[in-house]
């Protein structure tokens, strides 16, 4: 129905994650951080699609090539990690998760490529984890950071990556959290830190 309309009405279809251009627009992050000037030593991204980690990736390695990118998925919906694994795109069953911004079915054709070549790792956090970073902007940094945008910090914090005493980005990207879920996200991150 989409497809006819966009036909009808001559309109352009413009993919969230998988188009050259959104790659590159999302790519000018990497770019940004590059022109700091602190020559990261590894660069933690959220990763659904992977369009935004894509555009990162290849700006920074571009200029860094030594420093790390990592990957961040909720272990509800690894549908990269599965993929990247198989060597190929795996299609999967999306499950509710606190990160449902990064949750998607099938990887990009486009984007998939470039993850390989250019992303070093990837990382699975669950939804404690999630919960917990959530937990941590709202005290530390008193900012409302969505599931999606909290995943970077819930694999530095819980998953043992060798970083101790380097230059890390962390790249949060939105803020778009239902604020009904809220008590139950807070709920789950104080529980996850034994309080």
């Amino acid at each position: 129905e989409a497809i006819f309309k966009q036909r009808q009405d001559g309109l352009h279809f413009i993919h969230a994650f998988d188009d050259e251009h959104v790659m590159a627009g999302q790519g000018t992050i990497g770019l940004e951080i590059c022109d700091d000037d602190i020559a990261p030593d590894a660069v933690i991204v959220p990763v659904g699609g992977g369009g935004l980690i894509s555009g990162i990736a290849v700006a920074i390695k571009e200029k860094y090539p030594q420093c790390q990118v990592y990957g961040v998925e909720a272990k509800k919906c690894p549908s990269m990690k599965i993929s990247l694994d198989a060597k190929h795109i795996i299609p999967m069953k999306t499950t509710p998760t606190l990160a449902d911004g990064i949750a998607v079915k099938t990887v990009g054709q486009l984007t998939f490529p470039v993850i390989q070549r250019y992303v070093d790792e990837m990382v699975l956090v669950d939804e404690e984890e999630i919960a917990a970073a959530i937990m941590t902007f709202l005290e530390t940094e008193k900012t409302l950071v969505e599931g999606a945008g909290a995943v970077p910090l819930a694999a530095l914090e819980y998953h043992n990556l060798p970083l101790k005493g380097k230059r890390v980005v962390l790249v949060v990207s939105g803020g778009n959290t239902d604020i009904n879920l809220l008590s139950r996200i807070i709920e789950r991150g104080r529980i996850k830190d034994g309080r």
